[in-house]
Parts: structure tokens; sequence; C-alpha cells
């Protein structure tokens, strides 16, 4: 359980209690992981309040490390160009995408983009979501976005194309070979170094088919990729947490399934690097249904980065959204309220911190402190009774930020990290 000191906020709301607990023994924590933490929001990137400096500079306090971004191909393109493989043609309009991504490249904060969405003139007329009629107009897509954007390193393409919503015809085939293949191609041919990822599915099948049959499918089809991109959502958010239960015998795939994800990926693909693209928990209030307490929200953005912090082969973990959408029929799993108020997870990814173990009155924490690069110093603090307590001095990170530590506290305790350059703490982490 995480609670925010200090906060009123909804169902974080507590009064911390405070007593001393000692230090037994604290270090920088395991080898550094190569995983990068991100999230995803075009919408707000876009068109979010304040100017897009503003935003950006939100994304830099965040700690982001990756942006997830769509390259619309519907609006780039919305007249068919006399020569598509240029991206200077006189039918792109380019405009909207290069105000996000260079502002971003500026930063310094990397990019995954996911090419999406037919134009009316490559479909027969259809809607975006429908592939296109001809191999080759999407790779000649590609090939102008990758000559353009040519500084970026990972890509996708689609999303969720095991969803109709999002592809039609629903086929793995019709997306291996009309979309996914051409466009690695293309992007290889342009940017030699890039890496392209492939799938980029739903965890359910919904009224699609599943990511198991899908993965498998791709890998019948002859599917070229870089790594395979996945959205583990949960399949029960009310009580399904980042690490479980897992479905048995299911053919989802969600981040308590994540082993589920690797076993399929390795069978169809080899070893192949995995991309989690879009994740995230919808709070209740406002989502009734589906959401969960903005507490437990937090818990989980913290939970989730450890579990991908120790997985084998997975590179990047996307969460989405960074604010709330305005519309109760949309989606609420933002870091803000639509009306721009922090959640408890706006602190949670920042300032992640999770329980790894207990024995006893023996607990290993585990955290990471995102904003800036290289090592960070912190503080560590522990409450039992009613008095917070400084447990020694200063200490520092590994070069990622990450901190293990362990120390005597019994279930119970609070524990909390202070980051002195952020002048903030992290959640404060109830040990069970």
């Amino acid at each position: 359980m995480t609670i925010r000191p200090g906060r009123t906020w909804a169902a974080a709301a507590v009064a911390l209690v405070c007593a001393s607990v000692a230090l037994v023994q604290a270090d920088a924590g395991r080898a550094a992981s190569s995983v990068s933490f991100g999230v995803q929001d075009d919408a707000w990137l876009l068109y979010g309040p304040g100017t897009l400096d503003s935003r950006l500079d939100e994304l830099e306090r965040l700690g982001v490390d990756i942006v997830r971004f769509t390259i619309r191909w519907d609006r780039v393109a919305k007249s068919r160009p006399a020569n598509p493989r240029n991206p200077r043609d006189a039918a792109y309009d380019w405009s909207s995408v290069d105000s996000v991504l260079n502002g971003l490249r500026r930063r310094g904060i990397a990019v995954v983009v996911t090419l999406y969405g037919t134009p009316s003139w490559a479909n027969g007329g259809r809607a975006a979501s429908w592939a296109p009629t001809s191999e080759r107009s999407l790779a000649n897509f590609a090939y102008a976005a990758a000559n353009r954007y040519s500084w970026i390193a990972y890509w996708t393409v689609w999303n969720e194309p095991n969803q109709p919503a999002w592809l039609r015809p629903t086929s793995a085939r019709v997306y291996v070979r009309k979309l996914l293949n051409p466009a690695y191609e293309q992007i290889h041919a342009a940017i030699p170094s890039a890496r392209v990822g492939g799938g980029v599915t739903s965890a359910r099948s919904g009224s699609g088919v599943s990511p198991v049959a899908w993965i498998r499918a791709m890998g019948a089809a002859g599917a070229l990729l870089d790594a395979y991109a996945h959205h583990p959502y949960p399949n029960r958010p009310q009580s399904e947490t980042p690490w479980g239960p897992a479905c048995a015998g299911c053919s989802t795939i969600s981040m308590a399934e994540l082993e589920r994800l690797q076993k399929e990926v390795r069978r169809s693909f080899g070893p192949t690097r995995l991309w989690l693209t879009e994740y995230g928990y919808q709070t209740n209030p406002p989502d009734a249904f589906l959401g969960v307490s903005p507490a437990t929200q937090a818990e989980y953005v913290a939970s989730a980065a450890r579990r991908v912090y120790l997985a084998e082969h997975v590179d990047m973990l996307i969460f989405f959204l960074v604010r709330d959408d305005s519309a109760d029929e949309g989606w609420q799993s933002g870091l803000y309220t639509s009306d721009g108020e922090e959640k408890p997870s706006y602190t949670a990814f920042r300032l992640p911190l999770t329980q790894a173990s207990r024995d006893g009155t023996r607990t290993v924490v585990w955290g990471q402190i995102r904003p800036r690069s290289g090592s960070q110093p912190y503080r560590l603090r522990t409450s039992e009774n009613g008095h917070w307590s400084w447990v020694g001095g200063t200490r520092w990170t590994d070069r990622r930020g990450f901190l293990t530590v362990t120390l005597r506290a019994p279930a119970g305790s609070l524990v909390q990290i202070w980051s002195p350059r952020d002048a903030a703490s992290s959640l404060a982490v109830r040990i069970r």
C-alpha cells in the first residue's frame, strides 16, 4: 500500500505516523537495468493546456525516458502524394508531428514512433483502420517518415491490429504482408540502425484475435521485427495486480502473465526483445466500473516498474495516459485528473518505491529517482508509531537512478525516500 504524506487527495489521504527503524544494510542495488520508462498521450502533447514547451517541461519533471507518439498516415497524407517516398512532397503535412518530435529531440527524450491509419485514397475510400490495398503504400510512407525523422531509433507498425477497431481485415497475415514487413524493410532502408517493433497487440481478443493466436500466426506468416510490442493491460483490474493472479490456460497476456508473453515470443521469433508500449490502470473516481482507487493505481505504477525491471529482454514500459480524458466514456488512467490535479500516481511515476520482500523485520525496498540522469542522492526515512525518523545520511542511487535498500522494518511500518534535488518525497510504503 502506498500513502502520500501531506496530501488529502481522495483515497490517498492518511495521517502519517512515526518511529525510527534501524538500518541493517543499504546499497545501490543490482546492476542497472536497461529498461526505459515512458508515457503516451498524443492528445495531451498536441493540444493539452499551456504551451508545448510547458508540457515538455512536465515530462522532464516526471523523469520520462521515452515517449510513444503516433504518426497518423491518414492525417499527414490526406491527398495522394506524387512522390510518396519523398518527405518533401507537397501532399504531406508534417507540421503537427514536427512540433512534437522536434521538441522531444531538443529535450533529449527518446521517442518510439507508431505508424497508423490508412488514408482513404489508399484503401478504396474506407476508414483509417482498413489495410491499404497495395503492399507498397505504407512502405513508401514509412520510408518518407524515416527519412524525415532519421534520428528516431524506435518504430512500431500499427496499433492493436488484433482488434477490428484498429485493423480490418483483422488478420495476422494481412498485417504482416501489407503493413509490418513492407514498413520494416523501408524503415531499415532509410535508417539501417533503427529497431522496428511488430505486433503492438491488445492484451485480450475482445471481438478480434487473442494475442497468443496472433503471435503464432505472425510467426507462421514470416513476420520481420526487431522487437515484439504488446499492451499488457490487466484483464481484471479490480482484482489483478501487476504480479498476479495470472489466468491459467487463458490466451490473454496481461502484465500478470508476462512470462506467457516471453514464452510465446521466444517460440515464434527466437530470443526477441519485448516492448510494453501501452499500460495502465483506470481510477475510480471517475470510472466506477473498471477503475481502482487512486492509491491502488499509484501502488501498481511502482509495482509494475519493478516487475519490468526484473524481467528479461524488456526494453521499455510505456504508461498511458498523462492526463485523464474529460469525457466519461474516455480513458481514465492518467497521472493527472482531467482537471489537471495530480493523482498519487504522479509521484509514484517520478519516484517509484515498492516493497520487494520481508523476512521478519528484515525488509527490502526497491525504487528509482527518475528526473535527470546519472547517480542521484537520496535519504531514507521510516516510521512505526507516530514519528518520522531519518535513517542514516545521504545515499546514492546507481547510474540509472535505481536503489535497493535492506532495513529493519516490521509489518505495518512506513518507509519513504526523499530526493533533495527534487525537493520531493516518494509515496510512503506500508510494509506488509
